[in-house]
């Protein structure tokens, strides 16, 4: 006879309890349990169809590797990230916020394979095949060999997959996909979990790639407890600011190559298209000479990139004044102006500081600091920091600057775009590029008085 339990299932870490608590006990989520209801028998048949794969022991001499390659995907920016192309069978999990890009990405992956590889199956559990039709005719996509499937049966979309054969599935998306023997809703963790399961099995028996959207939380996780992100292969998040043009594909995890490199992606009305050089993207409409201007240049992954910090000081009307950052990490704002107002004598207890990061960008690099306080110093005394000045360098709070990792290759990526000058901390090992002068400082206060006056463009010098 089925029996039924009764259980509160975390959205978060999947933890069970048997009754309601405000807060999750295991993660500590204020408001994560679900109530749902289990069946014997039903918990029985998936642990069946997942009981894993099937076949025998084989040595690692004997196992047979011959003829494996990669398979192209759309450019060089999503061909970086994967490590080198799309392997065949693997799983891989694409999230982001709504409204950022992933179907039309995606769409645009599905087409690309279609054209070049052979048929590609898009399953959409959120659209119809007539609006997928609108999308990819707005982008001017029109594959042959690319079949739409609007289902949320997970059972149905696998029936179809072992009929129609693809050599690769999207699936659009993981969270409103279900699986008829639970009877928990779709998008929660029993749902999801098995769902995944079910879907990177078809994967690894028959060799079919597939892409996976993954919905994400406020805090900006994959929604779903964080398994999922342990049973597929590849995790890579598509982040930027919807009001900005430019997206940054992202790897955090990757079973097949490396999680350094980072795809530079611009949203246009025919979709997502490959920006091969960010860092003169990033600079096209920068002001010349503009006092709260300052350039710095970080490191997305392995790949430089120069983007513009502004900052802006105005005299504070209340008591307590304001510290506003746009993709920068408030924290280090904050630890920013307690360091220019302690070491460096800047009277900021009395300003509203605002710093935003040209682009849309999000950066969390320590070597930034420099930057933002050279622009922040720029503010406040109404001086111009040099165009041609790119800084690189981390602020440490006695006031000192710490080296940043990869100057050599942030150098040459600053020269290139013709830059002939950077400030860097004097304890970083300098290298020698041709036509950019360096000029060092050990305080941060040393740094602020070179950078707000102009540079010698020759050797190596010392302000300490």
């Amino acid at each position: 006879m089925t029996k039924v339990r009764t259980v509160f299932v975390c959205q978060q870490c999947g933890s069970q309890q048997s009754r309601w608590m405000g807060r999750c006990p295991d993660c500590g989520t204020w408001d994560s349990l679900v109530e749902q209801t289990e069946r014997r028998d039903a918990a029985s048949r998936s642990r069946a169809i997942t009981s894993g794969f099937q076949g025998r022991p084989v040595g690692l001499r004997d196992v047979a590797i011959g003829g494996f390659t990669r398979l192209p995907v759309l450019g060089r920016e999503f061909v970086g990230v994967l490590g080198g192309g799309l392997v065949p069978g693997s799983v891989v999990l694409i999230g982001g916020e709504p409204g950022i890009g992933k179907s039309s990405l995606l769409l645009q992956v599905a087409a690309h394979f279609a054209d070049h590889v052979g048929p590609a199956l898009y399953v959409s559990a959120e659209e119809s095949v007539q609006q997928i039709k609108l999308r990819a005719a707005r982008m001017g996509l029109e594959p042959e060999r690319l079949l739409v499937y609007s289902e949320t049966n997970l059972n149905a979309i696998l029936d179809q997959v072992a009929a129609i054969k693809p050599q690769l599935v999207v699936v659009d998306s993981i969270q409103t996909v279900y699986l008829e023997e639970l009877s928990s809703a779709a998008g929660s963790v029993s749902q999801v979990r098995e769902g995944a399961l079910r879907l990177l099995r078809v994967a690894k028996e028959h060799a079919i790639p597939m892409f996976l959207v993954g919905h994400v939380t406020k805090e900006g996780a994959i929604a779903g407890p964080r398994v999922l992100e342990h049973i597929v292969d590849v995790v890579l998040y598509l982040e930027g600011d919807r009001f900005h043009q430019y997206r940054l594909l992202r790897g955090v995890k990757n079973r097949f190559g490396s999680t350094d490199e980072v795809g530079v992606f611009e949203m246009t009305a025919h979709g997502l298209r490959e920006v091969p050089n960010p860092s003169q993207a990033f600079l096209s409409e920068r002001t010349v000479n503009a006092p709260g201007s300052a350039v710095a240049v970080t490191m997305e992954g392995t790949r430089p990139i120069l983007v513009e910090v502004q900052a802006l000081t105005a005299h504070s009307a209340g008591a307590q004044p304001r510290r506003t950052a746009n993709g920068f990490d408030m924290n280090r704002l904050l630890m920013l102006v307690a360091v220019l107002t302690k070491r460096v004598g800047l009277p900021l207890f009395n300003q509203d500081v605002y710093v935003n990061i040209v682009g849309g960008l999000r950066i969390d690099e320590p070597a930034v600091d420099l930057a933002v306080a050279v622009a922040i110093a720029s503010s406040f005394r109404n001086m111009r920091v040099r165009q041609d000045l790119a800084m690189v360098g981390e602020v440490g709070l006695a006031g000192e600057l710490r080296s940043a990792g990869q100057l050599e290759r942030r150098l040459t990526e600053a020269s290139g775009l013709g830059f002939t000058c950077a400030l860097c901390p004097e304890t970083a090992h300098l290298p020698c590029i041709e036509g950019l002068g360096v000029i060092t400082a050990r305080a941060l206060a040393d740094a602020i008085e070179t950078a707000l006056r102009d540079c010698d463009t020759g050797t190596h010098e010392n302000q300490s």
